[in-house]
């Protein structure tokens, strides 16, 4: 990892089509996005680009600059750094100089919800009975670790998909395992850490799982973990604090929101029920280094006013996360001292809320 606030040196020449120019460092400072009254200092706040679907990427870049954000979740999608239109490469070199200029930090994401398949959402997965369609996603993946290598990410990010219908178990899991060993080749050579999530609904749907596929692949050193705190709160035993500390080894990247327990709906904060002091506080604890990014996909349509009022309420947490004394000598860690985000309502054309993102 690099120092908080650097953006990582370039991994080596492009796979796409030729090495990457290299722009000038940022030097912006490395606690930007942060308070400076003793909150963790380490901490990096991160916007997910697919709650700005509605913006150009370079207006979403520069938005999230301007608000004081460290880095930036960077989905691949038809409308955002296309993986599947020509000239990828050169696409990929420009983002990287633009993110340089503005001292953004990334990690990739590849939950784009049609990218693949425009009639099935997240389809084809890596779970897919067809094994042409299981290689697409592969090749997908595989071109994520490529662009990312060449932005100078943290991470690619990835998740295994749902067990199709009628699919055994063993079987759900053998096809996870066989489709993600060359995508791991791939990160090994780049030296860059996949990052698979635990998503609801899914056949890797939690930490337990998370274990289960490291001992069936034998434990890669470049498989990690992305957390994503809200669905913490929706299905873990564990409080998310106490997830963030269970997770801290193998954690790469990490996305936040607000949630309810059993409910599988991302909300921005104060909708939900998650006290995220604690959770600021264990991330610092731990060490985590990584991009912690605010992941509001079905709020697009709002998405410029969250993503100011998330990053005030995440710079107010992170302000209270260390303990303080209270009148008695004792230490407490208060809940942040702000009501709810405010969201406006949805166009009428909007999607649907709940389910996965």
């Amino acid at each position: 990892m690099t120092a908080p606030g650097e953006r990582p040196p370039a991994r080596g020449a492009s796979h796409l089509d030729g090495p990457r120019t290299e722009a000038p460092a940022s030097q912006e400072d490395p606690t930007a996005g942060l308070p400076a009254d003793g909150a963790p200092a380490h901490l990096r706040f991160g916007y997910g680009t697919n709650g700005l679907t509605d913006l150009r990427l370079d207006d979403a870049l520069g938005l999230l600059a301007d608000l004081g954000y460290s880095g930036v979740g960077l989905t691949l999608d038809h409308m955002h750094l296309d993986p599947l239109a020509p000239d990828l490469a050169a696409r990929t070199r420009k983002v990287a100089r633009r993110l340089d200029r503005l001292g953004l930090t990334a990690t990739v994401e590849t939950g784009a919800r049609y990218v693949l398949d425009p009639r099935r959402k997240h389809g084809p997965s890596l779970l897919d009975p067809d094994p042409q369609g299981r290689a697409e996603r592969v090749r997908l993946l595989v071109r994520a670790v490529q662009v990312a290598t060449d932005l100078g990410a943290h991470a690619v990010h990835c998740f295994s998909g749902i067990t199709p219908d009628g699919t055994p178990v063993n079987t759900a899991w053998s096809r996870l395992t066989d489709a993600l060993l060359p995508v791991l080749d791939a990160a090994s050579k780049a030296r860059l850490p996949l990052a698979v999530e635990p998503e609801p609904g899914h056949l890797l749907a939690t930490l337990a799982d998370f274990h289960h596929l490291r001992h069936l692949l034998d434990d890669p050193e470049l498989l990690g973990l992305t957390l994503d705190i809200g669905h913490c709160q929706c299905l873990e035993p564990q409080s998310p604090a106490d997830c963030v500390r269970a997770a801290a080894p193998w954690l790469r990247h990490v996305q936040i929101e607000d949630m309810r327990r059993g409910i599988h709906e991302h909300l921005p904060f104060g909708h939900g029920e998650i006290d995220f002091p604690p959770v600021l506080r264990a991330l610092a604890d731990t060490g985590y280094q990584g991009l912690t990014v605010v992941e509001l996909p079905r709020h697009s349509h709002a998405g410029p006013q969250l993503a100011a009022q998330s990053l005030d309420f995440l710079r107010r947490a992170a302000a209270v996360a260390r303990p303080q004394p209270d009148t008695c000598g004792t230490l407490t860690s208060p809940r942040a001292p702000s009501g709810p985000v405010t969201v406006p309502p949805p166009p009428r054309e909007a999607s649907p809320r709940g389910g996965t993102p």
